[in-house]
């Protein structure tokens, strides 16, 4: 019933000075993470436990919630935009892995030698076989509680190098996804740039196309233009010349009524004159006439 673990080291207390801590080869590829199994209980310890009436774990298997697994991500996908990307990860990749073997849950007590302690100081080797098995089951149910709320450094370095092993493949997943990125970035880009070269051969072209409209259409303007002031300055010549021949023609028939006016005022001052010198040559007549009757009179009445 009883087990000399004299020597035996629990994996939570310290281990003596240049003692390795085995650690089993992590996988190379990213795999799943467990909780190793509780079923470390070593027989004294089962008989101690169904001594004070305490029953083992069913199974030998421990209560403690596993850790939430994590599957492989699936492959890429093409999102919205074109480009790679990978769907969101559910969950952890899973492998049993049973991290406390059951050399390692030994008791750090030597219990023959603590019977016989108690042997010594007045026991019986019933009754001290009795203690030893309480105070083993104690430990057990000790060691249990303390496996179930912390882990070993074996746990945690194992945990360290899958979770390590897994992030350098999120980190390859994540270089290989970058590249693609670029790569069809690259594409796109120089995708626009032959679009682009395209559209700034067309826009040229169209361009040197109004230009030569334009340029046609300014011509044509132009010459319309010419042609227009050249019949307007025609017109106006023809309207230049006739009214130059209708004013010459005005000045002369001005030229003639003046001259034919004054030929008038002439002849009526001449006749003007005649008329004059007859009246006062009939005056002169006529107040002779007046004289030689009155003087005829002023010597008749005499």
């Amino acid at each position: 019933m009883m087990a000399a673990g004299s020597g035996a080291s629990s994996p939570l207390n310290p281990r003596p000075c240049g003692e390795a801590t085995p650690l089993p080869v992590p996988s190379t590829r990213p795999h799943s993470l467990s909780c190793p199994s509780r079923s470390g209980q070593t027989p004294e310890s089962s008989s101690g436990l169904r001594r004070l009436g305490i029953p083992p774990e069913d199974g030998g298997e421990s209560k403690i919630p596993r850790s939430p697994t994590v599957d492989r991500p699936p492959p890429l996908r093409e999102s919205g935009r074109g480009l790679a990307a990978t769907a969101p990860l559910k969950s952890y990749d899973m492998r049993q892995v049973d991290i406390t073997p059951l050399e390692q849950r030994k008791l750090t007590f030597d219990t023959h030698a603590l019977v016989r302690d108690l042997e010594t100081h007045g026991f019986e080797k019933v009754q001290a076989e009795t203690i030893v098995s309480a105070l083993t089951a104690l430990s057990n149910v000790s060691l249990d509680t303390i496996y179930k709320e912390m882990v070993t450094q074996a746990q945690q370095e194992i945990t360290l190098q899958q979770l390590m092993a897994h992030l350098d493949s999120i980190r390859k997943d994540m270089v290989i996804l970058e590249k693609s990125e670029f790569a069809n970035l690259r594409a796109e880009n120089e995708k626009m740039k032959i679009e682009l070269d395209q559209v700034k051969r067309q826009l040229i072209n169209e361009t040197s196309r109004i230009r030569a409209d334009n340029k046609l259409d300014i011509n044509l303007e132009r010459s319309r233009v010419t042609d227009l002031f050249t019949d307007q300055e025609k017109k106006l010549m023809e309207a230049t010349t006739e009214f130059t021949k209708k004013d010459t023609r005005t000045k002369s028939v001005i030229s003639e009524t003046s001259n034919k006016i004054d030929t008038e005022i002439a002849s009526l001052k001449t006749l003007m004159e005649s008329n004059k010198l007859e009246t006062i040559r009939y005056l002169a007549a006529s107040v002779f006439t007046c004289l030689a009757i009155a003087l005829g009179f002023y010597r008749f009445w005499k």
